[in-house]
């Protein structure tokens, strides 16, 4: 389990995170969100222990991050969004090279991505377009066997069979001993993928909840018109897309972009409305 507690970070005068909470649990593929700039990179990198927080902790299964041992780094693997990559190196031999440091890591399984996704391991990188290299080095991340998996954009630089091809071979790979956490802003790309879902701002967690709960508190209407205590609508072509609170309205099919623009819009309402499932009243 991660467990990120009361923490502060900044860049000099920048805040990025103002005593935040947070727990990312195995056998979830959790969906981190947020405009550009609030830290949903810093906050991988500080799970990582490439950052250290300047007050409260981020724990991984018992130890804290940034002391970077090894029985904790070989838990962990990161995969950013751009990764500067050896040229003449193929992604079997930059894999090779990574292999000493994860016991769990598996060459059968590395092959058999490579197949799934149609690269070839044995090919150069500085043959390979971009979107290529990004599927080897996703191959490479999901056979090293770790149990958390930090994914940064992903999805960036894939075609839509490529993306679908991704969507496809993490949902197979999840399992009761692994966390994934994506962070992205392309929410559209991994809709059906992730939950829960974080979403963050400036110094703050708006959500942090699974699609059940989000469903159960929030309902979202389709082909209706404009609803006045909307928390979010939007034009379609078949009628507008409201975002409202679910007064007994049943079960809802969730639109994670809607979601968003619900959050940020009216993010002290929402946190009110999902701290009552945190905090249930306490019986008489």
């Amino acid at each position: 389990m991660i467990e990120i507690s009361h923490l502060d970070f900044r860049y000099k005068r920048t805040q990025v995170f103002n005593n935040i909470n947070l727990r990312f649990e195995k056998g979830m593929i959790y969906g981190l969100l947020g405009e550009n700039g609030v830290g949903k990179t810093t906050l991988l990198k500080i799970i990582t222990g490439l950052q250290n927080p300047q007050a409260g902790s981020c724990i991984v299964d018992g130890q804290r991050s940034f002391d970077r041992l090894p029985e904790t780094m070989q838990k962990v693997f990161f995969l950013p969004d751009a990764v500067e990559l050896p040229e003449d190196h193929t992604p079997e031999k930059y894999l090779k090279e990574l292999l000493p440091f994860y016991p769990k890591s598996s060459m059968n399984d590395f092959y058999s991505l490579m197949q799934e996704l149609h690269v070839e391991p044995q090919r150069k990188f500085k043959e390979m377009s971009f979107g290529q290299q990004k599927k080897s080095l996703l191959a490479v991340a999901l056979c090293l066997g770790t149990d958390y998996l930090l994914l940064d954009e992903p999805t960036n630089g894939l075609d839509i069979p490529s993306k679908a091809d991704l969507r496809r071979v993490l949902s197979g790979r999840i399992n009761d001993d692994t966390c994934i956490i994506i962070s992205t802003h392309q929410v559209k790309d991994v809709e059906n993928l992730i939950d829960p879902i974080v979403i963050l701002t400036q110094n703050d967690v708006l959500l942090n909840a699974s699609v059940a709960t989000i469903t159960e508190k929030l309902f979202f209407e389709y082909g209706g018109e404009q609803r006045k205590e909307a928390l979010y609508s939007e034009m379609q072509p078949d009628g507008y897309m409201n975002v409202m609170v679910n007064d007994n309205m049943g079960e809802s099919q969730i639109n994670i972009e809607a979601l968003f623009n619900a959050v940020l819009r009216n993010a002290e309402q929402v946190k009110r409305l999902f701290a009552q499932q945190n905090n249930p009243t306490p019986m008489a």
